[in-house]
């Protein structure tokens, strides 16, 4: 029987002191994707969460949120929503987000079915996928974030010509995503198997995960696909 995950010490403390940063924790006890979408909304209003008209973006699986804390500080002039569904490791996500004061992105502490409930569509313009689990087991196949029935979702999520930008370290898993994301009508634009060959690009953000992998000699697989 698996353990359930312990709540880190000083957790409803902790909480407390971050909540202005969360906009959401679960989607009224709904978790199957289409009884959520049918049955629960939430839908965000960005301006009145974040004060202005500027252009969202999401990242789904924001970990401790280091990736998007710092995009948002290199683009004050975009807003950011990220997902976390584990809330251990979002408490840590919203606490870096107190410590470097970036007031353009908030959090969600949910499943990726339930966006539907909170994100309205033809509402954000990049969806980020930063070294989603491969989950290899075939079992799990419907489970990866980069799945067909996934993208169907995030198309409703996008704009006109919105996109979703990945990045794994997983060979199989990359050559998945790029199966599914020609399947579901997506094209791929600046694919590259090797986006440290010749040298780290100077806009790419580096996260604890890819530095980690890099630090290995792994080399790190990237795709943009655009709706």
């Amino acid at each position: 029987m698996a353990q359930r995950m312990r709540k880190k010490r000083h957790f409803d403390q902790r909480m407390g002191a971050v909540e202005k940063w969360l906009l959401a924790r679960g989607a009224g006890g709904i978790l199957n994707m289409k009884e959520a979408a049918e049955n629960y909304r939430a839908l965000i209003d960005y301006k009145a969460v974040f004060g202005n008209d500027h252009p969202v973006d999401l990242e789904i699986g924001c970990g401790k949120g280091g990736f998007v804390c710092e995009l948002a500080k290199r683009n004050p002039d975009r807003n950011y929503i990220a997902l976390e569904m584990v809330t251990n490791v979002v408490i840590s996500a919203m606490e870096n987000a107190e410590k470097y004061g970036v007031q353009n992105v908030r959090f969600l502490n949910i499943r990726a079915e339930c966006l539907p409930c909170y994100i309205p569509e033809n509402s954000v313009e990049k969806i980020y996928l930063n070294f989603s689990t491969p989950l290899p087991k075939l079992g799990y196949v419907t489970q990866r974030l980069t799945h067909r029935g996934f993208l169907e979702t995030y198309k409703k999520l996008l704009v006109e010509d919105g996109c979703i930008v990945q990045k794994t370290d997983n060979r199989d898993f990359f050559d998945f995503s790029l199966d599914e994301y020609r399947a579901a009508g997506l094209k791929l634009e600046e694919l590259t198997y090797d986006l440290h060959e010749g040298g780290k690009p100077e806009w790419n953000i580096v996260t604890e995960y890819e530095q980690k992998w890099v630090e290995q000699g792994l080399p790190i697989h990237r795709v943009v696909a655009r709706k």
